[in-house]
């Protein structure tokens, strides 16, 4: 910006500041006005931030603001206010526009403030200036908190603040030009900052009890100061290289060196050593050109290799959103002492700072005591920080704030929250992918650490990180993840780099799984209850009935009071399993007749447990220990299930997890050796171990390998030469086999063909149709055809039972019809589109008859003459003009009398609000005083009866629907609970989101019943527009939700009851019919004499009146369709 075009109030403002005479700075007379007076004015600054723009072009803090504060620090007022307005001025630039603005000039500005802002640190790297803040901070510091005051705290955060925004200003690459081991801008203000002592305040600030305030500060600080740093480089700073690290540089070295020889020695046998003036013409034989000869070459042989019809075409554009995502790491290595004193840092902050700051700012998070996105530096911090004590002398004492089960799961809630804003959030989705990148290389870090304790020598870090690893491997959620973000891997939003960590967390966590299970063979993980039918009485065994419990408890009584055994706690189950296991083996003792063993067992737990008296208080009497024994003896305990190691790896085997490692393997010249071997790993595990390997029969796979086969330095990667060589073979071998194999290749394959190829095409479980058959389906076409719905006439015709679909396909299969869509279900309502002007004066008609009824709605669709759905009826009475709103057409509810039952079953959400859709329960009102109606009374007495059958029925198809929903309602069951956990810990509740990881819970998600479960529970449904996911709301209490979840259970047994007790209720409904239809005629007769009795008296209104119904919310049209189809 041009210096002369600055406002002329503001340049009298800056004149009247002072002036600097060589290395004196005199101030003026109404300095601190002046500074006030430019803070006023940055207050009122436009959307272009012209007043930043020109205090910046005037270099206002290099030539004044930074004088006056080191020259007249004792003028407090003055330094106060120079420290304000240079935090206003140093603020980042995204942070005064808000965004990078997409306009260009909008654009112009932010780079303008931005470049300003490089201006202001390099200026900023002076040790004088830090010296003045790291005193007055320090003096600020030796004051108790009772002498402090309010101006001195806000001077504190004031100085942090400044410090952490001139950190922040990001680095200018083409300016500073620096390579590696040179000093660069950033590294000058880390060596100012070392030299005036700044950052030992700053460990003190962070370990200090009385400081405790500052955490998120000073976190922050920490995590701008390392930028561009990594753990490795920091640990090998001035050091000597080891022999080991030695010999792996001048491996990587020789490996270089044998790719460029190969790749020279391929391009002098391509070509002769004698220049030829003529490259010749060729014939490229197989190869067509546009017409029906074969391509003319013009070029060398050495040039074939690089041929493509697409050569001299202009290059498609690819549009911006579906661009690939670019990576923003930047690392780089600064001057070496720098490097060792941000070394010495950082021993000294994990000796003394590390386990305190950490549990600060957790804390901060869980209690929403921080701003937003502040969880980063949390992340940030996790990685670097274990990182660095991995490489530098492992000690789990000094990280131990972060080796949990808490860190895990909050880095696994942050993964799914970040994975939906990704998807919510599209035009921020590169920030959100970002972060969900740091959040993954947190937990890929935490995965490293628990590997290093395994391979420790001492025995108790041994068991902890066993523990650690058994809650992990137990658990869904942390078994799955990476199988959910290899699944929903999207290239466009996620950059490649985090690609590489996510196949290398894979990987690690697979090979601990791996050795975990070793000599085990089998995993102990969360059990899917998914109760079945059972087809044969003859069970293995049975569950104890209530008597049967009650005699084994007589036989045991008198046993119970004998000495108890010491109990064994040596067990490495997971802690927190470790209480319900102790409650099973009481249960098992109790069953086997082991008294005196589950006695000591009890005693011994109550011992490890006192809290929450699960085990009895520490003062029980021996009579209550019987008590407590026998209710031990009737609970019900969580089920657990063993799985094979090779099932888990079975998840893997699915195009969308495998074609990750593809995109990844792409760029296998620039990938490292590490990740070249977990990419291997992964596709030999498929490929060898399940002995899946014509899930890798693709023709981009197959292009890929040949691409690595015909490398020059192919020696160089000799673990994916073997592989692609024997995958190769293998189908070559089996294309002798199925003659479809290369047609194969066009497609990628799951589980299911790659068993078709495999096994063959037709399957054992497949029905096939007999000619007899065929020749039925043939004649009942002929015969129905006519028909409406000709499927739904042919079922319950057909001699053996087929479902619709395969009626469906073997119909078009057999030619009698062309199309699928041929025979496609008709849906209610979908034949009247159109309305003409006698239906308008129909419907018209009706509306005024009706309009003061309770149901004007109801008594419309009854008697109108095209029938339509009720919400097409809706729209055209909104359309009309008729009525303004919608809620006009609701029914109206009368008030039940006061101080009598109603009758009703009203239901409302767990916070108290009515439900958007209300269940529709009819009420039958006994009263006689409303029953004012004639003959109708027996009509609507024996419609009730015809309901409730109806009732009876659809409880039926319900409870069938939760029975096939048992797995994603076990996922809602454990999420409630731990949200419960979670609201119980952190003594704040906030709405969580029901992020479905798998492909059975997103079914269940899309599903109607689950749906009404979800709201039946008080789960809260997405909004149009903002969210995507389903939510439980932050209104409901802990007991609240831990009663949803308890119910959940009930559900299931219930549909699990409703099959196996199906028999004995048609028998007792056929038992209860007649005393039913006995007891409503008597009612019925009754209410028509009463009726009679009153006829003269009542109205012809009175009449006319309807009984008293739930009101409906008015569905959609795909509601209301789907409801006909159902009827």
């Amino acid at each position: 910006m041009d210096l002369f075009m600055m406002n002329c109030e503001l340049l009298a403002t800056c004149s009247a500041l002072g002036y600097l005479e060589g290395d004196i700075y005199h101030k003026e007379p109404d300095c601190l006005e002046s500074v006030k007076d430019l803070i006023r004015y940055l207050r009122h600054e436009d959307d272009t931030r012209d007043i930043r723009q020109q205090l910046g072009a005037g270099q206002i803090l290099q030539n004044d603001l930074l004088p006056i504060i080191t020259q007249h620090t004792q003028d407090k007022p003055l330094f106060d206010a120079c420290i304000r307005l240079m935090v206003n001025l140093t603020q980042p630039a995204l942070l005064c526009f808000g965004k990078v603005p997409d306009d260009p000039a909008f654009r112009h500005h932010f780079l303008q403030v931005t470049s300003y802002l490089q201006a202001y640190k390099e200026a900023f790297a002076d040790e004088k200036i830090f010296t003045v803040l790291s005193e007055t901070l320090y003096n600020l510091l030796q004051l108790d908190w009772e002498q402090r005051a309010e101006e001195d705290n806000l001077l504190i955060e004031r100085i942090l603040l400044l410090v952490r925004n001139v950190l922040h200003v990001p680095a200018d690459p083409y300016e500073e030009k620096n390579v590696d081991d040179d000093a660069s801008i950033h590294d000058k203000l880390l060596w100012a900052i070392h030299m005036s002592g700044l950052d030992d305040l700053l460990k003190f600030l962070a370990c200090a009890q009385s400081e405790q305030q500052w955490s998120f500060h000073i976190l922050e600080i920490i995590s701008l100061m390392f930028r561009d740093q990594t753990s490795e480089l920091l640990v090998n700073a001035g050091q000597m290289r080891s022999a080991q690290e030695k010999q792996k540089d001048m491996q990587e070295l020789e490996l270089l060196r044998q790719k460029e020889l190969a790749e020279k020695r391929s391009r002098t046998l391509l070509r002769g050593a004698r220049h030829s003036r003529f490259r010749g013409s060729y014939v490229i034989q197989g190869l067509k050109a546009i017409g029906e000869k074969d391509v003319i070459f013009h070029q060398g042989l050495h040039n074939f290799k690089n041929y493509s019809h697409d050569v001299g075409k202009p290059t498609r554009r690819v549009p911006k959103r579906k661009q690939m995502a670019q990576d923003s790491e930047n690392q780089r290595r600064s001057a070496l002492n720098v490097r060792l004193f941000l070394r010495e840092f950082c021993i000294d902050f994990l000796e003394n700072c590390y386990n305190r700051l950490m549990y600060l700012v957790k804390e901060g998070l869980i209690r929403e005591r921080a701003q937003q996105h502040d969880e980063t530096y949390y992340l940030w911090a996790i990685t670097f920080f274990m990182a660095f004590n991995r490489h530098q002398n492992f000690r789990p004492d000094v990280v131990s704030e972060t080796i949990s089960n808490r860190t895990f799961h909050f880095i696994e809630k942050n993964i799914t929250n970040y994975y939906e804003m990704m998807l919510t959030d599209r035009k921020d989705a590169t920030s959100w992918s970002r972060r969900m990148h740091l959040a993954l290389k947190a937990y890929q870090e935490l995965l490293l650490t628990v590997n290093e304790m395994d391979r420790s020598k001492d025995v108790n870090i041994q068991h902890s990180s066993n523990v650690i690893k058994s809650n992990i491997f137990y658990l869904m959620e942390f078994r799955e993840i990476f199988l959910t973000l290899l699944r929903k891997y999207d290239e466009r939003m996620q950059p490649r780099s985090f690609l590489r960590d996510l196949v290398e967390s894979t990987h690690l966590f697979l090979k601990m799984l791996e050795r975990f299970c070793k000599g085990r063979n089998s995993l102990v993980v969360q059990k899917k209850r998914v109760k079945r039918r059972k087809h044969s009485q003859k069970t293995l065994q049975t569950e104890p009935t209530p008597e049967d419990l009650e005699q084994t408890w007589q036989i045991l009584s008198e046993s119970l009071t004998q000495s108890a055994v010491p109990f064994d706690a040596t067990s490495e189950t997971p802690v927190d399993e470790q209480r319900t296991e102790a409650l099973g083996r009481i249960q098992d003792c109790i069953m086997s007749c082991a008294g005196p063993e589950a006695l000591s067992l009890l005693r011994a737990a109550r011992a490890v447990w006192p809290e929450g008296d699960t085990f009895g208080s520490v003062e029980v009497e021996p009579e209550e220990e019987l008590e407590l024994l026998k209710q031990i003896l009737f609970t019900k305990l969580p089920s657990k299930l063993t799985v094979h190691i090779l099932l888990y790896l079975i998840l893997f085997a699915n195009p969308s997890v495998v074609r990750p490692y593809i995109i990844l393997l792409r760029s296998y010249s620039q990938n490292s050796v590490h990740t070249n071997h977990c990419i291997t790993r992964m596709l030999h595990r498929l490929a060898v171990d399940l002995k899946m390997e014509a899930l890798l029969y693709q023709l981009s796979i197959f292009s890929m390998f040949n691409k690595i086969l015909e490398d020059p330095a192919v020696a160089v990667y000799q673990e994916l030469v073997t592989f692609a060589k024997y995958v190769l073979n293998r189908f070559f071998v089996f294309a002798t086999k199925n003659n479809k194999a290369f047609v194969e290749l066009l497609f990628w394959k799951n589980v299911g063909a790659v068993r078709e190829m495999t096994e063959g095409y037709n399957k054992d479980g497949l029905k096939r149709w007999t000619p007899e058959e065929e020749e039925q389906l043939q004649r009942l076409y002929e015969e129905y055809k006519d028909s409406g719905d000709i499927v739904e006439t042919i079922l319950p015709l057909l001699s053996i039972s087929h479902t619709r679909r395969e009626v469906v396909s073997h119909m078009v299969s057999m030619g009698l019809v062309d199309s699928v869509k041929d025979l496609k279900k008709e849906r209610k309502g979908t034949r009247i589109v159109l309305w003409t002007e006698e239906q308008e004066d129909e419907l018209q008609v009706l509306f005024e008859e009706f309009r003061d009824s309770d149901d004007v709605l109801g008594n419309i669709l009854k008697r109108i003459t095209a029938k339509r759905s009720r919400a097409r009826i809706v729209d055209k009475i909104l359309s009309m003009g008729l009525v303004s709103d919608r809620r006009d057409l609701y029914k109206k509810r009368k008030p039940s009398a006061p101080g009598r039952s109603s009758g009703m079953v009203q239901f409302f959400d767990l916070t108290g609000e009515p439900r958007e859709k209300e269940l529709e329960i009819e009420e039958e009102e006994e009263d006689k005083s409303d029953q004012d109606e004639d003959e109708q009374d027996y009509e609507e007495l024996v419609d009730n009866s015809a309901k409730e059958g109806q009732k009876s029925m659809s409880r039926d198809n319900s409870l069938k629907k939760i029975h096939s929903l048992s797995g994603p309602v076990l996922w809602l069951q454990n999420s409630l609970n731990r949200t419960a956990d979670d609201r119980e810990e952190d003594g704040v509740s906030h709405p969580v989101a029901l992020v479905p990881l798998t492909e059975e819970n997103e079914d269940a998600m899309e599903n109607k019943a689950f749906q009404k479960l979800l709201r039946a529970v008080g789960i809260r449904a997405p909004t149009d527009g903002q969210e995507s996911f389903w939510r439980i709301s932050s209104s409901l209490s802990v007991h609240q939700l831990r009663s949803v979840a308890a119910s959940l259970d009930m559900v299931e047994e219930t549909a699990a009851e409703g099959d196996s007790e199906g028999n004995q209720e048609n028998s007792l409904t056929v038992e209860m019919e007649d005393n039913d239809n006995q007891e409503m005629r008597a009612q019925a007769l009754r209410a028509l004499l009463l009726s009679r009795q009153r006829k003269c008296a009542s109205s012809k209104s009175k009449e006319e009146k309807i009984s008293k119904k739930r009101r409906r919310v008015l569905d959609d049209d795909d509601d209301d369709d789907q409801r006909g189809n159902e009827q």
